[in-house]
């Protein structure tokens, strides 16, 4: 409540600010008004005076005495029920079969390729006559790269010390 009065209050401030800072010169009704002729001007009415404001009355300073908040009262709960122990999912271990042998893997033969037979050597014909040869071109040095170390967005970040 106090703060609406304030802001009203300010704002009230400023609009009386801004329209006495305007001069004649850049408001709109005062070029409008020396622009008519001054008969046209004589003729109109004038403004009607602009009622006062009411004073704004006074808020209290200190607040009402905060109500007494009732006492909760104290709820006993029924006590936590004991877990019941899991029995042993594996029987004793004396009483399991021996477990039985694992067959041996035969042993798997080494398999070897037959070696490769040469390929003839392949000459290729003459160029023809009137296509001209390909120049050599050399390219100039790749500039290096510097290293830059970018962090990456989804590394783990690392652990606190």
């Amino acid at each position: 409540m106090a703060s609406s009065v304030s802001f009203m209050a300010t704002a009230m401030a400023m609009a009386c600010v801004l329209l006495a800072a305007s001069s004649s010169r850049t408001c709109y009704a005062a070029r409008m008004l020396a622009d008519t002729p001054a008969t046209a001007a004589a003729a109109a009415a004038p403004p009607a005076a602009l009622p006062v404001l009411p004073a704004v009355p006074a808020l209290p300073t200190t607040l009402p005495p905060m109500p007494a908040i009732p006492a909760v009262p104290q709820a006993a709960l029924p006590p936590m029920p004991a877990v019941p122990t899991v029995p042993a999912v594996v029987p004793n271990a004396a009483a399991l079969p021996p477990m039985p042998a694992v067959p041996a893997i035969p042993a798997v033969p080494k398999v070897s390729l037959p070696p490769m037979p040469a390929v003839p050597a392949v000459t290729l014909p003459p160029m023809p006559a009137g296509i001209p040869a390909v120049p050599a071109v050399t390219l100039p040095p790749m500039p290096s790269i510097p290293t830059v170390n970018v962090p990456m967005p989804f590394q783990a970040p690392p652990p606190s010390a």
